[in-house]
Parts: structure tokens; sequence; C-alpha cells
């Protein structure tokens, strides 16, 4: 089984790309956790590919699928994608309004099942806390929430698997701290990608491959 995961900086996480066999293909995020637990039960039964770049917006995402999704055919295409959509707008005025974030999601996934009929689809949450990247402008940054609902309703509406995050990361936050999660508001640390893998891996082998 072919499992590629396609986002931004948060699927990143510093990934080597000269190859995807070197030790650090799968980045420092929680690619590599979900990584490390289905290739040390069975490597054989998983190629695991990482296509997250920095900075990435959807449209981004869009741009590249050919060469960095659909020419990999991959089985199950993770997507993790929405907070620099936020980022950039509350930065530089050039973000995606969600009227047309939804359109370019909608393109990206019906192209998608065009090209790949038989791909499972996992749509994650895009998420964020306090931190010192988000905490002066928080109340713009909040804008993620209606951008994950939108998320929700569009793996709904195209049968995909949705992967709720924002509420296991508050959880988290609330147990060890917002800065053990992630660590700026936005990127996670170790702690951070910890959990969503195992969010991830509860979605995948109970409904993915379930």
């Amino acid at each position: 089984m072919k499992i590629l995961f396609y986002g931004d900086s948060i699927t990143d996480m510093c990934r080597i790309r000269e190859s995807d066999d070197t030790p650090h293909a799968y980045g420092l995020g929680y690619p590599n956790f979900v990584a490390g637990e289905l290739l040390a039960k069975n490597p054989q039964a998983y190629e695991i590919i990482n296509r997250g770049i920095g900075g990435n917006v959807l449209a981004d995402l869009y741009a590249r699928i050919k060469a960095d999704v659909w020419n990999h055919t991959p089985d199950v295409l993770s997507i993790l994608i929405g907070i620099n959509d936020i980022w950039r707008e509350i930065d530089f005025g050039s973000g995606t309004e969600l009227p047309r974030w939804e359109k370019l999601y909608r393109m990206l996934i019906e192209d998608t099942l065009a090209r790949l009929p038989n791909v499972k689809i996992i749509i994650m949450e895009p998420f964020v806390l306090r931190g010192t990247a988000t905490q002066a402008k928080f109340s713009q940054f909040e804008q993620i929430y209606e951008y994950a609902a939108v998320a929700k309703k569009l793996a709904e509406e195209y049968k995909m698997y949705f992967l709720p995050l924002q509420q296991k990361l508050n959880d988290a936050a609330k147990r060890v701290g917002a800065a053990r999660i992630l660590y700026d508001g936005v990127h996670p640390d170790s702690a951070g990608a910890y959990t969503i893998a195992q969010e991830w891996l509860k979605l995948f082998n109970e409904k993915v491959v379930g």
C-alpha cells in the first residue's frame, strides 16, 4: 500500500528531498511517526512518501499535484492544508478567502478522483493554538475553524475520510502546555507531531484499512 502525505511545512518538517530512501525522507513531523509505526510492523506492506513543502497554500498544492501526487499513484492520499492561506492574508494581504479556498479544494478533489478513481483520501483538519506566531493576532487565526468546517463538509460530500484534530490538540495543550504541542502555535513539536500521528493511525486502522 502506497501512502502519500501532502501539505505545507507541518507535513514537510525538514524532510530531505534528494531521495525517498534517505533516513530523513519523512521529515521530523507526524509522517515520520506514522512511518515508524507502520514500517516497524510490516516494512514490505507499505511505501510512504512525504510531499509536504513549507510555505505552501492550497493553490500551491493544486499547481504541483500532477508531479507530486498523481504520478506516484498512491493508494492513500492524506492532505493537510489551510493555515498558510490565512497566515499570508494576516501578514501580507495575499491569502485565500474562504469561498476561493473551497473552490480550489473541490477542484483538487474532483481532478484527483478523475485521475485516480480508486484512491482513498484523508482530509486532515487544519488547526491552530495560541503561540509566539499566533498570539498577537489570534482572533484572525481563529478563521481556521471556518476553513476546517469546509474541509469537513467536503470530506463528507465526497465520501472521504475526515480526521478531526483541533480538539485533540486543545486537550493535549491543556495537559502539557501549548508550546509542547505546537511550539509557535502552528508547527508541531515532537509531542504534537506524535499526537497527530496517533490520531491518523487510529483513523487509518479503524476505517481506511479496517
